[in-house]
């Protein structure tokens, strides 16, 4: 026990003096995106009557507290209550994930889809589960740690090559033809996109699966009609809600359900969650969501650009600052904490050494006047 104590001891130790030590904040339930309270600005906002602004969360559409969802949402729980009961091979299998799963088949063009309650546990499954030591997979090198996790897990050989470079995924396949292609449609941490299609060519000339990570485009971007062997799509981004999906063949799906021992061995995603996601699905094709959405993004980067700062290349919610070092970033942060904005303080090791950055995103939700006090506070704050 003392022994374990130390190690723990140690390793906080560690953290904290390279900026790496995560704590949780808890903030204050409220109606609005605007109205997220942190005890940090807590004060300031009862002064000042001014709310803190949530620049960090991943509810790229607005679609955690549309008022359709909520009442699919409490109307699942009314008909199902609050859990599934137990796991999908026992009995919590139930008529509202039927449903979901028709439904993202519908959006995505696929045969059959299989629902996990979160991304990660998705992620690691299908990884598991389709590769073992006897395979090699190809992966880009910023794919997500789910997948780095799983494929660990597996004992698959992994190649990894730059990120979106195209020259070294050809050079790797070409030493490994016939290998599994692993990327994401839009990278977490740096907002950009996959280059698919080249991707998908290189895959079809070397009789290679791709799979994709789809979590942060998913309802954002029109899906690729390209021959896909998986895809990945999480509930918690775009469509505002909790859980994720594989999509891909009937004959895929059939293998996990048998297999993936996440899958087997957990209780099923809340039917209740899966009625409003379900609902968050047609909304994206009935309002115009996506149109405010890009119409802050392009916005918010005019500003920056007026203002002089300069973000990453990215056309997603996700605009990344870069800032080098931990500690700088951390300290950016705060400060713009105290002026009201959350934003996202992204450090090592979910980003390279010295690529510590403000992870901000944008909202369907965020008004004008929210986006152009940002940018005015980051141009002061950097100047």
């Amino acid at each position: 026990m003392t022994s374990l104590l130390d190690k723990m001891a140690r390793r906080r130790e560690e953290l904290a003096r390279g900026g790496l030590l995560r704590q949780r904040c808890c903030f204050a339930a409220a109606p609005g995106r605007e109205r997220l309270l942190h005890p940090v600005a807590q004060a300031q906002a009862q002064a000042t009557g001014k709310p803190l602004l949530d620049f960090a969360a991943n509810d790229y559409l607005g679609l955690a507290r549309h008022p359709k969802v909520i009442s699919a949402l409490a109307k699942g729980a009314e008909i199902y209550g609050c859990g599934s009961g137990a796991s999908p091979l026992v009995s919590g299998y139930s008529e509202a994930h039927l449903k979901l799963e028709q439904g993202l088949c519908r959006a995505l063009g696929a045969e059959a889809a299989l629902l996990f309650s979160c991304g990660f546990a998705a992620n690691t499954a299908l990884m598991k589960t389709l590769f073992s030591a006897e395979d090699t997979v190809i992966a880009d090198k910023l794919v997500h740690a789910s997948m780095i996790d799983g494929l660990r897990d597996s004992k698959a050989k992994i190649r990894r090559f730059a990120h979106n470079d195209m020259a070294a995924a050809t050079a790797l396949l070409a030493r490994h033809p016939g290998s599994a292609v692993l990327t994401e449609t839009v990278f977490s941490m740096d907002g950009d996109r996959a280059p698919l299609g080249k991707l998908s060519h290189l895959c079809q000339e070397h009789g290679s699966p791709l799979i994709l990570d789809d979590a942060h485009g998913f309802g954002l971007f029109e899906s690729s009609p390209l021959p896909v062997f998986a895809r990945l799509v999480t509930f918690g981004k775009a469509l505002g809600g909790q859980g994720a999906a594989i999509v891909g063949s009937q004959e895929l799906i059939d293998y996990l359900v048998a297999n993936a021992r996440e899958y087997i061995y957990s209780t099923a995603l809340s039917p209740a969650c899966c009625m409003g996601v379900l609902k968050a699905l047609e909304l994206i094709q009935q309002e115009p969501l996506l149109e405010r959405l890009n119409a802050n993004i392009a916005l918010f980067r005019r500003s920056c650009q007026v203002a002089g700062i300069s973000l990453m290349p990215s056309e997603s919610p996700i605009q990344p600052l870069l800032v080098g070092e931990s500690g700088k970033c951390m300290a950016l942060a705060a400060r713009l904490l105290e002026r009201g904005f959350l934003v996202g303080a992204i450090r090592p090791p979910t980003v390279p050494k010295g690529s510590a950055r403000l992870r901000i995103t944008l909202s369907a939700e965020h008004r004008e006047q929210d986006i152009l006090a940002l940018a005015s506070a980051l141009a002061e704050l950097m100047a």
